[in-house]
């Protein structure tokens, strides 16, 4: 019995040291109040997400966070040589907001899809328009100097990593696949995971900036 009782203890014990743990590890990102939405997460608390940028689009002129304040952003970090979820998140951003076209103009007006790339040594602003041809047609493409798209990444808690490679110019980038729903200021109001579907992410948009 008593064997027992000190396993139960130090199963106790334990459990509370995980949570703490991982009370710690989430602090930065975003406060404790949060609920879950199918393939998506809003976040009712105070979100560290979100800040400052100044980078340039695909006609050339440079923009800031301020360019968008009054619109919605849905905003996601990714890089034009991505194989595979970059594109399948940006397609299904662009049918969400289609959708939304269709049932919700009205709702849809108010959001501003925006590609930020995360491999600025290929995505000149040439390559960026090309490639934001292939998705909505009010899609903004970012990119920028070394320097703008670290400060970028880091305002968002975006993660990326250029892969070794032993071609120079042929290589693969580690990033995290979050998109963004930021307010009418610039304030994070919820994420969908890169997997989210075009119906979870218009569903998403509606709860939050359909009236």
């Amino acid at each position: 019995m008593t064997s027992r009782r000190a396993l139960v203890v130090f199963l106790a014990g334990t459990a509370i040291l995980l949570l703490g743990l991982a009370a710690w590890l989430g602090r930065d990102m975003i406060a404790p109040s949060a609920t879950s939405f199918g393939s998506a997460t809003s976040g009712s608390g105070t979100a560290l997400i979100g800040g400052p940028f100044e980078l340039v689009d695909q006609s050339g002129a440079t923009r800031t966070e301020a360019d968008f304040k009054g619109r919605y952003m849905l905003i996601y970090f990714g890089y034009t040589f991505c194989p595979d979820i970059c594109p399948t998140s940006l397609l299904s951003m662009t049918r969400a907001l289609e959708s939304l076209e269709e049932s919700a103009p009205a709702t849809a007006e108010q959001i501003v899809p925006i590609f930020i790339t995360v491999d600025p040594e290929r995505d000149s602003v040439e390559v960026i328009r090309d490639y934001a041809g292939h998705f909505h047609a009010d899609m903004v493409a970012l990119t920028g100097s070394d320097e703008q798209v670290a400060t970028a990444a880091q305002a968002y808690r975006v993660y990326y990593r250029k892969a070794e490679s032993e071609d120079a110019s042929d290589y693969l980038v580690d990033h995290s696949g979050f998109i963004y729903l930021m307010d009418r200021e610039g304030g994070y109001l919820r994420h969908f995971s890169h997997n989210a579907t075009p119906e979870e992410i218009a569903e998403g948009l509606m709860d939050r900036v359909g009236s």
